[in-house]
């Protein structure tokens, strides 16, 4: 597909089929978020790739979290909604930086290009993605669960064969959020 063609297909899948997806299909999509631009070349993201039981780990601290937690956040539905959507798609691509306050903002965005790579590559290969953010809830208990205390827990990417396409959400007119100084 051509590259404008990608962007305009990609959607945030939510319903996947019960199909595996080939380690080396993860691998090229991982690979071309790893040639994403970096800030100061740091490359500052590190992928654990989770199937099965791990995985449904995740599902479990993401509900339990919602359950202990109720009355602190309004957000427990948008939570277990989003660890249904894990526990469906064969892949979780857990997406961790170092830890360095200094670099925040540009790891950031830096891993903000590493995911969008990999979403638009799994689009071009047919496999359906979603950047998660809900994941930040539980972690501090994924990375310890996982040896990586020494690092942070940025997002994740579910990824798997989509189980329909769902239309495109409403977006701004360019004209409405752009201004030109000449």
């Amino acid at each position: 597909m051509e590259t404008k063609q990608v962007i305009e297909k990609r959607r945030s899948i939510r319903n996947f089929k019960n199909e595996n997806i080939s380690k080396e299909v993860v691998e090229d999509i991982l690979n071309c978020g790893r040639l994403a631009p970096s800030a100061k070349n740091r490359q500052n993201w590190y992928f654990v790739v989770l199937k099965n039981t791990l995985k449904e780990k995740v599902t479990d601290l993401m509900m339990e979290y919602t359950k202990s937690n109720d009355e602190k956040t309004n957000f427990s539905n948008s939570i277990e909604h989003t660890a249904n959507v894990i526990k469906q798609a064969p892949i979780l691509v857990l997406v961790f930086r170092k830890k360095d306050d200094n670099w925040i903002v540009s790891d950031n965005l830096s891993i903000g290009a590493c995911i969008e790579n990999m979403c638009l590559r799994a689009t071009d290969l047919g496999v359906g993605s979603l950047w998660i953010r809900d994941i930040v809830y539980v972690a501090d208990d994924l990375a310890g669960l996982l040896g990586h205390e020494d690092m942070e827990l940025n997002c994740a990417v579910s990824l798997g064969i989509p189980n329909g396409m769902p239309k495109q959400k409403p977006r701004k007119e360019l004209k409405d959020i752009m201004e030109w100084y000449e």
